[in-house]
């Protein structure tokens, strides 16, 4: 008999950042996908161990959910190092970096996520403590100002950004090593979604564990959220496992469709379609068209749909593509000329 816990077990309905911070893998080798990211890091970490030196440091790109703050975490482990995390919002003044910095110890990691937003002010400060492992200092104002040089213990800082090009060129030139995390195919996200179920305790038929990851939208933390959802409503439904039709109804109740698009996704496209005939259109008119910030549309959702090759981005604006046409059941401009020409 598998003694695995069932999916309705009641130790198993905690806290969903706890749920996220257990999902995570600890180390490189159960880190599932980015192979060829995985195999230099592994090579640059191992040759830092050798040289007793602290690895160069890191910047990660790419959309949400990909794993960058998983990663940063293994470094850190990987290196036998401490890790402080922080974010550029959270950076405001120079006092709250120099306090970080100085309670760094030998070889430990700093992981500043969204390092995109870093006050300009703040980015200078940090330009001397990596290269040179030093913090200047100024103290008092007008002509009673003096530098105080402060010496940092060597670190390891691991950036990471949705917005690549919102790196200024200074900062981005001294990041050592850089990597861009791309979306996930589905077999890796069938991976991630069974290693998940194991660790919850959710017992899952191999064809159903697909069927999430087809519609995770190539990225792990929404491959995860879905799993969770999906074992809520086997849970209702008072099922032991989760198969295939579970799975297919439970993602339709939350309007995720076989592409992974969620009402956020379809509202973009037809809007662009219905409102806009297809595009062009701005994203500030976008944005206010659906609701939603710019800044959300242009890192959260536009990735994926360009990826998927629903939409395009033009000097003019966002344009749909045909085959966003085609899976909406609308039918393109270009189409309606062909049939009025014959």
């Amino acid at each position: 008999m598998d003694e695995r816990p069932r999916a309705t077990d009641p130790e198993r309905l905690t806290g969903e950042q706890e749920f996220d911070t257990t999902l995570r893998p600890l180390s490189l080798k159960d880190f599932v996908g980015q192979e060829k990211l995985k195999s230099n890091l592994a090579v640059f970490i191992q040759a830092a161990l050798e040289r007793h030196e602290p690895l160069d440091h890191v910047i990660f790109f790419g959309p949400p959910g990909l794993g960058k703050t998983t990663l940063a975490n293994i470094i850190a482990k990987e290196l036998g190092s401490d890790i402080r995390t922080t974010s550029g919002p959270a950076l405001e003044r120079p006092a709250d970096l120099a306090g970080i910095l100085t309670n760094l110890k030998e070889r430990d990691v700093l992981f500043i996520d969204e390092i995109h937003r870093l006050n300009r002010v703040i980015e200078e400060y940090l330009y001397p403590a990596m290269e040179d492992f030093k913090l200047d200092i100024i103290i008092d104002k007008g002509a009673n100002a003096r530098t105080v040089q402060l010496k940092l213990p060597r670190f390891t800082l691991v950036g990471a950004t949705t917005r690549a090009g919102l790196i200024t060129s200074p900062l981005r030139a001294r990041f050592g090593v850089s990597f861009r995390l791309d979306f996930y195919q589905p077999e890796d996200l069938k991976l991630i979604v069974r290693r998940s179920a194991q660790i919850l305790g959710i017992m899952i038929d191999e064809d159903a564990a697909l069927e999430v990851a087809r519609r995770s939208r190539g990225t792990p933390r929404v491959a995860n959220r879905l799993l969770r959802r999906v074992r809520d409503f086997a849970q209702i439904a008072e099922q032991e496992r989760v198969f295939l039709e579970l799975t297919q109804e439970s993602l339709l109740r939350m309007d995720v469709d076989e592409c992974g698009f969620d009402e956020m996704d379809k509202r973009i496209v037809l809007v662009i379609i219905d409102k806009f005939g297809g595009g062009p259109v701005g994203l500030n008119t976008l944005a206010m068209a659906i609701g939603e910030e710019s800044d959300t549309i242009e890192e959260v959702y536009e990735p994926y749909l360009i990826q998927q090759g629903f939409i395009n981005r033009t000097p003019r604006g966002r344009v749909a593509t045909d085959l966003a046409y085609k899976h909406f059941n609308r039918k393109s401009q270009s189409s309606q000329r062909t049939l009025f020409n014959d």
